[in-house]
């Protein structure tokens, strides 16, 4: 870390590990906050996003002040990240698709067409409010059915391609999202069973299935250090492979890949080949843990140095597309997914699912749906599919869908 004065402001540069640290501070003062604030709790707005953004808050008054200059090293920043995206793609079991039958697969294809969608108004939005399309993606299914995470990485993609602003409009559209869908999933699913005058299958409520029960996440009586090293190397494995297919991919097609991609990918096959020929022992347990720590490390250090200054010319087209995002999934919800899914109680509890991570994260999903059922009856279909396709499965379909609509208009 050093300290210097640079025409009369003071300037402090802080190395990775200092920002790391830095980050790692934050996240804990965002999960306190949180815990705290009844309102963030309510809202599931992430301890990243509380500690990350209130910190670029911060940086953003003192440099506008010309008190203080904060700058800071993000090298590890992407490593966090790729294996972050690593975890998940460890996680998508295609067997998984069997337990959730015919209805994950419906519910599926809807989030995929959804993330088409909003890539659509993202880009209508930019022309009609003309700022440029890259900035309409970040406004789509990146900071929508993406959340945070998808904003931070496709972000830098895109800023890397001479698109200034680019995180920052994405994170605030992923915060404005995730407010939006904790406010209006709970109240259509409701609208929905009033109006239907819809009841809870008999056979669902005596029927307790759990997510983690399905998937696997659960503490298993081998868990010591030996077995997280094990899970460590497999996904710095699925990183290294990645990123050398992923670095081959992009210069025989010329198509712009964000780093995490190869990674993620080369861990779908891996888990399901492994599921086929059992390999090693994959422990979701450890594989979800570090799967915490590192989104919560790598979503903090994005949020906490962006550069809210460079929001000023941006803000009224964002909250125009954003506004429109919310309104056409709602639109979206109660007309097209609803009925599709079947007209049934568990179709309107899984729209309040599907409103909650279509606008940024799946934790708002589980909170829709939990407000819902606790009033209304229990949804095991709901419980099991939206968790599945919101944390992972919708990935398979959004991120060939973000890079195309990148790379057309790149």
């Amino acid at each position: 870390m050093e300290f210097e004065i640079i025409d009369g402001i003071n300037n402090i540069n802080l190395d990775m590990i200092a920002t790391v640290a830095l980050g790692s501070l934050l996240l804990l003062f965002g999960n306190f906050l949180k815990r705290k604030i009844k309102l963030l709790e309510k809202f599931c707005i992430p301890g990243p996003v509380i500690g990350g953004l209130l910190f670029a808050i911060i940086i953003f008054i003192l440099k506008t002040s010309n008190m203080l200059n904060i700058s800071m090293d993000t090298t590890l920043q992407s490593p966090f990240m790729i294996a972050f995206f690593t975890t998940i793609g460890l996680g998508a079991s295609f067997n998984l698709l069997k337990k959730g039958g015919k209805l994950l697969i419906i519910y599926w294809i809807l989030c995929g067409l959804l993330s088409i969608a909003q890539n659509l108004i993202g880009v209508i939005g930019a022309k009609i409010t003309n700022i440029n399309p890259l900035i309409g993606i970040m406004c789509g299914a990146v900071s929508m059915e993406g959340g945070h995470g998808a904003a931070a990485s496709f972000g830098a993609t895109i800023e890397s391609l001479g698109v200034n602003g680019a995180i920052t409009i994405g994170m605030a559209a992923a915060t404005f999202g995730i407010m939006c869908g904790g406010l209006i999933g709970g109240p259509i699913s409701r609208y929905l069973i009033d109006k239907y005058k819809l009841t809870p299958n008999e056979n669902e409520i005596n029927n307790n299935v759990s997510v983690e029960d399905v998937a696997g996440i659960k503490l298993s009586d081998s868990f010591n250090s030996n077995t997280m090293i094990v899970q460590i190397a497999v996904i710095a494995s699925c990183m290294t492979v990645g990123s050398v297919v992923g670095t081959w991919f992009s210069s025989v097609t010329k198509i712009v890949l964000p780093g995490y991609v190869g990674a993620m990918f080369i861990a779908v096959i891996f888990r399901n080949i492994n599921d086929r020929f059992k390999i090693i022992d994959l422990d979701l347990y450890s594989i979800d843990i570090i799967s915490n720590i590192c989104l919560g490390i790598f979503l903090t250090m994005a949020l906490m140095t962006i550069k809210l200054w460079e929001l000023s010319g941006l803000a009224g087209p964002m909250i125009v597309i954003v506004a429109s995002q919310v309104i056409f999934i709602a639109l979206y919800g109660v007309f097209i997914a609803f009925r599709v899914l079947g007209k049934d109680f568990d179709a309107a509890i899984m729209v309040s699912g599907m409103l909650g991570h279509g606008l940024g994260a799946t934790p708002n999903a589980l909170a829709n749906i939990n407000s819902v059922t606790s009033k209304y009856g229990n949804s095991t279909k709901a419980f099991l599919i939206v968790p599945l396709v919101g944390a992972f499965l919708i990935d398979l379909v959004a991120i060939p869908t973000i890079v195309t609509f990148i790379n057309f208009f790149s």
